[in-house]
């Protein structure tokens, strides 16, 4: 399992040691606990791990933790951050909110107010990588069909359930005409009049949406994403994902990832 990285960035020694303690002890392996005492460190780590979640302290010499956000949007990075400070005023708060900061903690910091503060962090996280996925593997067609599902006639909305179900096994036109009790011809013809793509184009397309996902937000092997996509050959498989995408299952891991690094 990959460790996703948790940044405690504190200029206090105290502070940011009690922080990593609490966290590491919370730890089941599934994150890297790593701190900095400013935000130039901040910096130079950011530079070489890709940062999940960071905690960071308000004030802080040269740049503060405010700063420090903004720096990384202006970048383009987006850790999930939460705010800690001994300061209460409101103008701090306000600005960190509005700066996309999900939550803001007050020190001294309890264990549980620190730990349910992490555990929210890492729901938001979830939360932004399925939306990532989602917006990378995105198939404009196949996002009409689903659309227009809702409008289509029962047996044909039964049918997209039951390829969307099975698309693993090794399934055909006439395998799903037999599941909705109509004739193959009939169901070909309802089906693209009703959908706006063949039985196979649907198939295809649904099948390429799934290993997209698998792709790229897993580490597992292509030959063993086109068999969960239900491909019998890892050849067949690139074959198709290539004319579909115009690159390999390979490249299109390179370039859209969002498992972590």
């Amino acid at each position: 399992m990959i460790a996703k990285n948790i940044l405690i960035v504190d200029d206090e020694h105290k502070t940011r040691q009690g922080l990593q303690k609490t966290l590491e002890n919370w730890n089941d392996g599934s994150y890297s606990i790593l701190t900095a005492a400013n935000g130039d460190e901040a910096l130079e780590i950011i530079k070489n791990k890709r940062i999940h979640i960071m905690l960071t302290d308000i004030r802080m010499p040269e740049i503060t933790g405010l700063k420090l956000v903004n720096l990384l949007k202006e970048k383009n990075m987006s850790p999930v951050v939460i705010v800690i400070s001994a300061y209460s005023e409101f103008e701090y708060a306000q600005e960190a909110l509005r700066l996309g900061v999900v939550n803001y903690l007050l020190k001294p910091i309890g264990k549980k107010k620190l730990i349910e503060a992490v555990e929210e962090a890492i729901l938001v996280l979830e939360k932004q990588e399925r939306a990532g996925i989602i917006e990378k593997v995105v198939d404009d067609k196949i996002i009409h069909a689903t659309t227009k599902r809702e409008s289509t006639r029962d047996t044909i909305r039964e049918a997209m359930i039951y390829i969307d179900q099975h698309l693993k096994d090794d399934i055909n036109q006439k395998d799903v005409a037999a599941h909705v009790h109509l004739n193959p011809s009939y169901f070909s013809v309802l089906f693209k009049e009703q959908v706006e793509l063949t039985f196979s184009e649907y198939l295809t397309r649904r099948r390429i949406q799934r290993a997209k996902e698998l792709v790229i937000s897993t580490t597992l092997p292509i030959n063993e994403i086109a068999e969960e996509s239900g491909y019998k050959t890892a050849k067949y498989f690139i074959k198709i994902f290539k004319e579909l995408e115009g690159i390999t299952p390979s490249a299109y891991r390179k370039l859209n990832r969002v498992i972590p690094l």
